[in-house]
């Protein structure tokens, strides 16, 4: 279905009633209904409170007006206004619903990055609970007229896939961007709440949003909250690690606590506030070309009990990721990572696709304040320690490797573990499905009892 279909099956349903609330690139989502016929079935209201003070005196004041704190007082405010006023004439046969959005679109005095909240609150059958939707986009297309249309086909397409798809989740992420495309908007953030959706864990659903191509990257907190990572990551200094995390090692937590250690003391970084991210990449979740979403649940819930955030990327290569934070901070990013993930950084094979080939891609990934902090490797057939500053790249390479270290761009990591060195991620895998006790000693002990307490890992084995 176009927008223009989905827009009449709505105002020719009876039994849907509901407001509109817009604050931002006009009211494009509420237009679509009066466009097309009938809006009278649908619409109760239609509001844009564009003064501030106005919004403040309707829905409280707040920090920032284009926010998820405000869109949340829009909803909460005119669903239950909507009930209050109607409930007695009309309440037995209709299922009340409120839409809002709130919007900094381009205009003539802003000329950064468009990016809007939707949301809906809805009900399933008439006098029942409230279930809720909650989206936040990335506006691309270069004009504000454009915009306005992407904003209003969006709107339709949340409010028409949540009312008649609520059953099933996946379908209305799938249908967010019917009649548009990722080049026009990116859905970076997805909340699903209510009675519609108890069963739905919302990070499976954050992963779908990058797996699907809506995003190029979601993130989640500790305690499973997802959140927009603009907001968790604007103007911070940065440390990241990438991992397939599959499970978490005494390696993993002690690369990370060295290479911080060492990022904090930066004289760029020093006085300022860190945060440490952990990083998969949906090619660390494939197995066989596929993502099992317990898996992923299960290396999710292992790094949310060493109370860590979690940033789910569609981005292969290092300079995509550096790129991506680039874009919310220009503080300093450490990247954390093993001596054989810089040794095919430093492989030509990945760069084939620029013209510039690695040289274009280092510039773009060293082009801000960003260093590679380096575990090392212990090579167990020589017992030979491999760090950044022996390590032996190609020929032709050397002296670009070289200057980078010359420059502390690349660094080794210092005051590391010897003991942990000889332990392998894939190694304590094997273990744990074949059921050999020695894994227990190479993890965190938070880690080792989470697997032993869900028997993580090893259904394989005992399947």
């Amino acid at each position: 279905m176009d927008t223009r279909q989905k827009a009449i099956q709505i105002n020719m349903d009876s039994s849907k009633y509901g407001t509109f609330t817009e604050i931002g690139a006009g009211q494009e989502v509420a237009r679509w209904f009066f466009a097309v016929g009938g809006a009278s079935g649908t619409i109760a209201k239609t509001m844009s409170a564009y003064d501030m003070v106005v919004s403040d005196a309707i829905y409280g004041p707040c920090e920032r007006y284009v926010s998820k704190q405000r869109l949340q007082a829009m909803l909460d405010r005119e669903f239950n206004l909507l009930v209050e006023r109607l409930d007695v004439k009309r309440g037995e046969t209709t299922k009340f619903f409120a839409f809002a959005n709130t919007v900094a679109a381009k205009s003539f005095s802003r000329k950064e990055d468009a990016h809007g909240w939707l949301g809906l609150q809805f009900q399933m059958e008439p006098r029942g609970p409230v279930s809720q939707v909650i989206i936040h986009v990335r506006l691309l297309d270069p004009e504000n007229i454009q915009e306005q249309e992407a904003l209003g086909i969006l709107g339709v397409n949340l409010i028409h896939s949540a009312i008649y798809h609520h059953t099933n989740p996946d379908k209305i992420i799938d249908s967010l961007l019917d009649s548009l495309s990722s080049d026009r908007a990116e859905i970076d953030m997805i909340e699903f709440s209510g009675c519609a959706f108890e069963s739905i864990d919302n990070r499976v659903m954050a992963l779908q949003l990058v797996q699907k191509g809506l995003s190029k990257a979601t993130m989640f907190l500790a305690n499973g909250e997802v959140v927009q990572p603009a907001d968790v990551l604007y103007k911070k200094c940065i440390l990241v690690e990438r991992g397939s995390f599959r499970p978490v090692t005494h390696v993993t937590v002690d690369m990370l606590e060295c290479a911080t250690s060492m990022f904090v003391q930066e004289p760029k970084v020093q006085s300022e506030e860190v945060l440490v991210i952990m990083e998969m990449t949906l090619k660390n979740l494939l197995d066989n070309g596929k993502i099992d979403y317990q898996d992923f649940l299960d290396r999710v819930d292992i790094l949310a009990s060493l109370g860590k955030i979690v940033l789910i990327s569609n981005y292969a290569e290092y300079h995509r990721l550096a790129a991506y934070f680039f874009r919310y901070t220009k503080k300093m990013i450490g990247i954390v990572m093993g001596v054989p993930t810089l040794k095919e950084v430093f492989d030509e094979k990945y760069y084939s696709d620029l013209d510039g080939g690695i040289l274009e891609s280092f510039g773009r990934l060293f082009k801000n304040d960003l260093k590679l902090y380096v575990y090392p490797l212990l090579n167990k057939q020589t017992g030979a320690l491999i760090t950044s500053d022996n390590l032996l790249v190609t020929p032709k390479l050397r002296h670009l490797f070289s200057y980078l270290v010359e420059n502390r761009l690349i660094e080794s990591i210092r005051g590391f573990t010897e003991e942990y060195l000889p332990i392998f991620s894939r190694e304590v895998l094997l273990k744990i499905q074949k059921n050999d006790p020695s894994w227990e000693n190479m993890v965190p002990e938070s880690v080792c009892k989470i697997i032993k307490e869900r028997k993580l890992f090893s259904h394989k084995s005992q399947g």
